[in-house]
């Protein structure tokens, strides 16, 4: 049974239309969360997976269309080999255990990154929880899992030189669009709301071609900490800004004489 949505107007005081379509949010500090307890750090990222299963069900109660997490760079490897294998084996144990929430709350999971290099584990629940929300029709949840925004345009780029060289495309019908269109993100919107823990203020070669135009909200709190209120600020926050684009606002439009 898929639960009702909560009112944004009701929960936030906003209207639907007020809302981000697309929530990308960084999920830093899980180390230096257990640093301070003096916890192992692969007890912080078991906490942060608690937190994880709260912000998605929470979006999805919102109607937010997607939320993108980044969970594991590309440059997540170097770690320690030891915490790169808890956190392999917690993405295992995660998939496995959400699917039903998932599948409750009407998610539609997405990953995002490069297979190579990821154990066949990882990639066998992921394509499980691909293949059973497929028809799902509310929150789009991605994982960024194995990814860097680089890597990501590398990969479209080498796509599309493919097909210039296949005769699909002629060099110079090469736009946006087709860039975008190449991406892992394909057929999603961008993202309106950027969201980082920890009171860390970089973009860490997270979508980088994404959120040219997103809302940034930096919030001090360590990820295992975030709460759905966090995710309500950050969501009131977005909603009081004034998005441009590039245009001037109209109060700043002079008068016609």
């Amino acid at each position: 049974m898929i639960d009702p949505p909560l009112d944004p107007k009701v929960i936030l005081g906003l209207s639907p239309e007020q809302l981000p379509r697309h929530i990308a949010i960084i999920m830093d500090g899980n180390g230096r969360w257990a640093k301070q307890r003096d916890l192992p750090r692969i007890e912080g990222h078991r906490r942060g997976a608690e937190s994880v299963n709260a912000i998605v069900t929470h979006c999805a109660e919102l109607g937010i269309k997607v939320l993108t997490l980044y969970s594991f760079s590309t440059e997540n490897w170097k770690r320690p080999a030891d915490e790169v294998d808890f956190l392999m084996d917690l993405y295992v144990r995660y998939l496995a255990s959400e699917r039903e929430t998932i599948m409750t709350h009407n998610v539609r999971f997405r990953h995002l990154g490069r297979r190579t290099g990821l154990p066949d584990p990882v990639l066998k629940e992921m394509d499980k929880t691909v293949e059973v929300s497929r028809n799902n029709d509310g929150l789009t949840l991605c994982l960024a899992l194995n990814y860097g925004a680089r890597g990501e345009i590398v990969d479209a780029v080498r796509g599309i030189a493919k097909d210039v060289v296949d005769g699909k495309h002629a060099p110079d019908a090469i736009d946006e669009q087709m860039i975008s269109d190449a991406l892992y993100t394909a057929g999603l919107p961008d993202p309106d709301l950027l969201v980082r823990t920890a009171n860390e203020r970089r973009v860490s070669n997270f979508l980088l071609w994404q959120i040219s135009y997103a809302e940034i909200h930096v919030c001090v709190k360590p990820w295992p900490e975030f709460t759905t209120d966090d995710l309500n600020s950050a969501i009131k926050d977005f909603a009081e800004r004034q998005r441009r684009f590039g245009d001037v606002d109209v109060a700043d439009t002079p008068a016609p004489l």
